[in-house]
């Protein structure tokens, strides 16, 4: 993916929350250290960078350790659950004692590439609920073509709190994450030309409900879409989650950064 210039986009909102990235992808060695400078000029409060396995959890740990404003989440990805091992697993648990790690993810279902077979997944997927249960730590979850699934694991694990991240769902999914007690999380994708239900669905959730990430590097919004995300794009995911709930970019991403700073339970940044 192609970065895009980092003063190419002026910042016109302010105190940004961005409830996921990845900035310890490969996607990033070229240049991490400058764009992780620039994220403050450009209206950035707070990033959790997520893991997928124990490589990239120990460098999201890492991130969070030595950056301003940085937290971390660990686990294991739908994608790796088949890498997963009781010894590795140990180090994640390890990690979740350090105060900057904020919650287990992302973890999840994913049926769509089947990478690992999908009872491992389902298998790695509650392993993890349980861990998070236990720790009374709030799960990232990734769910893409696995809903039913999906709703019946979480379904197995009443309280938990987290977010469905980079939702693609219906309406009527929301709604039933939200009666689980869960938050919904939105990228670039609502800017997408095809995104209609998506679009029901993010106006289907309350605005104290609704958390907002670029899930970067990937899901670019337009006009950025195919190039390389980083968080200030985010304003482009802001200002149409804005307009659908009838009120000012600002506004939500105030509203966004609150319900991240309570669900994970950071400090006000």
């Amino acid at each position: 993916m192609k970065p895009i210039p980092l003063n190419e986009i002026p910042p016109v909102y302010t105190g940004i929350f961005d409830s996921h990235a990845h900035y310890d992808s490969a996607q990033f060695d070229g240049d991490r250290d400058k764009v992780l400078a620039a994220l403050s000029e450009n209206g950035i409060c707070g990033v959790i960078d997520v893991g997928c396995d124990l490589e990239s959890s120990l460098k999201a740990a890492e991130l969070a350790r030595t950056i301003p404003g940085f937290y971390a989440s660990v686990g294991y990805h739908p994608h790796e659950a088949d890498s997963y091992t009781e010894e590795d697993m140990a180090k994640i648990i390890e990690l979740t004692k350090d105060p900057r790690v904020v919650a287990i993810g992302e973890i999840g279902l994913d049926y769509h590439y089947d990478f690992s077979p999908r009872e491992k997944q389902k298998e790695v997927f509650e392993i993890q609920l349980k861990l998070a249960k236990e720790l009374d730590l709030p799960v990232i979850i990734h769910s893409r073509e696995a809903t039913q699934d999906t709703l019946e694991t979480l379904a197995k694990f009443p309280g938990l709190r987290g977010v469905v991240h980079c939702f693609s769902g219906s309406a009527e999914t929301a709604n039933e994450l939200l009666k689980m007690g869960f938050y919904i999380g939105f990228t670039g994708v609502i800017t997408f030309p095809n995104a209609r239900k998506i679009l029901e669905a993010c106006e289907a959730v309350p605005a104290d409900r609704l958390l907002l990430e670029t899930d970067c590097p990937y899901m670019a919004p337009v006009p950025y879409r195919g190039k390389r995300c980083w968080s200030p794009l985010i304003r482009f995911t802001a200002e149409k989650a804005a307009e659908l709930h009838n009120m000012e970019p600002q506004q939500l991403i105030d509203r966004a950064r609150e319900n991240t700073l309570r669900l994970f339970e950071i400090e006000s940044t």
